[in-house]
């Protein structure tokens, strides 16, 4: 799927690295008008809101919408043809330079036959003569840069769209348009219980599933099973070894697990055959646990009795991917970006390990337009070389995504904990996750991008302080709800959110979660994008600070508060609920609506 629409940009047009970090940043041309960060579609239901804003109320046009059209009016009213396909539009780094601000003066300069300031100040000067709607003042800055300085009233006009378009639609967009994704991650060997360094993998995949799913793709989640092969007779004889009561070979399998599986094996039983089913089991039960639910098993063993390494092999052969030298079939992969050509076939007859790998994948593309794998870190000479199998096979390498997961360092009493699966001193996932539950794991785990070493501190994790970012923003999301019980409790209900004066909420506490909302359709659609779920872990975890410290400065209910205030407040907070219970969804954390809290600490 072209991800240029998604930029709004001119097809075949490249977004800078710019505009790839930039939050916020907004490019909109003629040919695609759609404003990215729009409210999902509106289905006319109340969403269980007191008064059903979604009946009274429509959507408004994004500003920055506003604010392009009017960009592009004031450049043809002051002669420039032609005008620019792209207008970015971005926030300013230090809020006292406005509100939104745009370099089109510069873009436009050279084909304007202008000094770029000069263009700047003339378009900043029409669009003051009649601004925008919520436009206050138009600055020029800099080299040309125009800014926009706005009145609160559009964010406002964010907070109505967000309660209308609720948790379902709120960060919702439709840019897949219905195309098929394939995400395989976990894919563990099944000789043995997942361990810790696989929960990084395994919670990461799944939260890009759910960004896929957020942005209009149909998506399937994949576990690809390799049940073939020397590890799994390794494996099988370790069982043996110790039904047996005899040591394991060296290139055996030395864990705790295999004791104890051991002792549970009947004696009549395959230790290939009911091992692997074990060991599959464990890997399904944790994953359970975590929510993490799979719509597909696919085994090695079948596709290699189904033929499809033949088929594949035909299809490159064909394609005069592969040839023949010293009995072994190999690969043209340095063609396409490997380092050296890659055998398929050994001189014995056997695949080797990437002949199926190449069979499976040919596979997915039977099945999906995009693939997204989840690999470890052990994985990373893979990548080329797969990438050069699928060109080979006629498909887009960039159809074929490869996120490499780093390390886990998982620690407890400041001491490291070893991940080895081999020592007997392994970790199992299923541990940390009743150590520390399957919340503070899930969010643990998908702080830090993927690419990057990570530490696991597991008495930090399970400990119900500020300090511990999940527990931080779950008591968020449940303030909310306290909040909203003892409005229920004193008589305060939200009313209609028409009647509401929400022009009342002009603190900056207030804004600073109404900026907040407004970027969350931004950063959910950046995430997807990039396949990059922690920039959600991120805007929630900033979400949460901004309404902790709303709910310090601002008191929502009380003595001397102004009823019509409370009202305003009341809706900011749904807005605030809405917000967090979307960006907890796709994180695969659950948004809790009561947690402990400290006595002293009262609601207000």
């Amino acid at each position: 799927m072209p991800w240029s629409s998604w930029y709004g940009e001119t097809p075949g047009c490249t977004p800078s690295q710019t505009e790839q970090r930039v939050p916020g940043l907004l490019t909109v041309d003629k040919a695609h008008p759609r404003v990215p960060g729009a409210p999902g579609s509106i289905d006319g239901t109340d969403r269980g809101l007191p008064g059903g804003p979604s009946q009274l109320l429509e959507p408004a046009m994004d500003v920055r919408h506003t604010l392009i059209d009017a960009v592009r009016t004031a450049l043809t009213d002051l002669g420039i043809d032609p005008v620019p396909d792209v207008v970015q539009l971005e926030r300013p780094a230090n809020p006292d330079h406005g509100d939104w601000s745009t370099n089109v003066a510069l873009a436009s300069a050279k084909t304007a036959g202008q000094n770029p300031r000069e263009l700047g100040t003339a378009l900043a000067d029409h669009l003051s003569t009649a601004p925008p709607p919520h436009v206050v003042g138009v600055e020029v800055a800099g080299p040309g840069f125009v800014n926009f300085r706005l009145a609160d009233s559009w964010l406002h006009e964010v907070l109505a769209d967000v309660v209308v378009a609720g948790a379902d639609g709120w960060g919702r967009h439709d840019h897949g348009a219905g195309a098929k994704v394939i995400v395989e991650f976990v894919s563990a060997n099944p000789t043995g219980p997942l361990h810790a360094g696989h929960g990084r993998g395994a919670c990461y995949g799944d939260s890009v599933a759910r960004l896929y799913e957020r942005c209009g793709y149909q998506v399937a989640r994949e576990f690809y099973i390799n049940d073939r092969g020397i590890q799994m007779q390794n494996f099988a004889a370790s069982l043996a070894a110790r039904a047996g009561g005899r040591e394991v070979a060296d290139d055996g399998y030395h864990g705790q697990y295999i004791v104890d599986w051991a002792a549970e094996m009947p004696i009549d039983a395959d230790p290939l055959e009911w091992g692997y089913a074990r060991a599959l089991a464990a890997h399904q039960s944790v994953l359970e646990s975590l929510s993490i639910h799979f719509d597909t098993w696919f085994s090695e063993r079948s596709m290699m009795a189904s033929g499809a390494i033949d088929q594949t092999l035909a299809d490159l052969q064909v394609a005069g991917a592969v040839y023949e030298e010293d009995g072994a079939v190999w690969l043209r992969s340095s063609e396409h970006g490997d380092d050296k050509d890659r055998v398929l076939i050994k001189g014995d007859g056997e695949p080797t390990y990437l002949m199926p790998d190449v069979a499976y994948h040919r596979d997915k593309f039977g099945r999906a337009e995009l693939l997204v794998n989840v690999f470890g870190a052990d994985h990373h000479g893979y990548v080329a070389r797969m990438h050069a199998a699928m060109a080979l096979l006629g498909h887009d390498p960039g159809d074929l995504e490869i996120a490499i997961t780093q390390l886990v360092s998982l620690q407890r009493d400041g001491q490291e904990v070893r991940l080895s699966k081999r020592t007997g001193e392994m970790v199992e996932l299923a541990e940390v996750v009743d150590e520390v539950g399957a919340d503070a794991a899930r969010f643990t785990y998908l702080l830090l991008s993927v690419d990057s070493p990570q530490t696991f501190d597991l008495d930090l994790v399970a400990s119900q302080v500020n300090e511990n970012p999940v527990f931080y923003v779950q008591y968020a999301h449940a303030r909310i709800h306290s909040i909203v019980r003892r409005a229920e409790e004193a008589g305060n209900r939200r009313g209609s959110l028409v009647d509401a004066d929400l022009s009342l909420l002009v603190h900056p506490r207030e804004l600073e979660i109404l900026r907040a909302l407004h970027e969350l359709p931004d950063a959910v659609e950046r995430a997807c994008r990039e396949r990059a779920p922690h920039q959600v872990t991120t805007w929630v975890r900033e979400m949460a600070s901004s309404f902790h410290g709303f709910y310090h400065d601002c008191r929502v209910l009380g003595d001397g508060i102004d009823p019509a205030t409370t009202t305003a407040r009341l809706w900011l907070v749904e807005g605030a609920r809405i917000g967090l219970a979307v960006a907890l969804d796709l994180l695969g954390v659950s948004a809790p609506t009561e947690m402990w809290r400290d006595p002293a600490d009262g609601e207000n």
